[in-house]
């Protein structure tokens, strides 16, 4: 039986506590926008900017400049930057070069992103950590909200489980880009992704 993930993030969020915080690892601007207005108002939001698959340091640096224009023009969330580790990404990628798009590599891209949000998370004191990354159809909610929990067992704070493409998330986030004139990449940001469009 698939499991609901939106259904359980709503149970989650209406049984927190009024103080409840959440750090929300964010990939961008465009897929962040569904998820955070979604979120405001029921939790504290803080999104997370920590993408080391970017291969491109001026595509990451654009990539951040909006998503913290995004945040500065509607007030949806304080943000928390952190380097661009591009190391970190080619370290896990290491092997897994010939993999295909959402093979592999992937897996272990969501794995090293949801890993660090959710060490931070358990550093900085907050309630849940999540990731708007399920807000893609291109991506696997089950894989996941999979590594979300894994990751809760492993750095002791709780993972608010989302599937954020439900009720309409993604042709939202493509509504509110345009209302917001965000950039919208056409591949995820790995150098791999980009080669994938040639």
């Amino acid at each position: 039986m698939k499991i609901n993930y939106d259904e359980q993030m709503t149970e989650v969020l209406a049984a927190a506590p009024k103080d409840a915080t959440l750090l929300l690892h964010s990939c961008c601007a465009p897929c962040s926008s569904a998820c955070l207005e979604r979120l405001f108002g029921k939790i504290k939001l803080t999104v997370f900017y920590y993408n080391p698959n970017i291969g491109d340091p001026a595509e990451y640096e654009k990539r951040k400049a909006e998503q913290i224009r995004f945040l500065q023009e509607t007030g949806y969330a304080d943000i928390l930057d952190c380097d661009h580790d591009k190391a970190a990404f080619e370290k896990i990628a290491q092997g897994y070069e010939q993999e295909p798009e959402r093979g592999k590599r992937c897996y272990r891209c969501y794995k090293l992103r949801l890993d660090q949000t959710a060490r931070v998370a358990k550093e900085g004191g907050f309630t849940y950590f999540a990731t708007t990354l399920t807000l893609s159809p291109y991506k696997n909610a089950d894989w996941l909200n999979e590594l979300g929990k894994e990751a809760e067992k492993t750095f002791g704070v709780t993972y608010l489980p989302t599937d954020f493409k439900k009720k309409n998330g993604y042709l939202r986030s493509i509504e509110l880009s345009k209302e917001y004139h965000l950039y919208r990449q056409d591949y995820c940001g790995c150098d791999f992704s980009k080669r994938s469009l040639l």
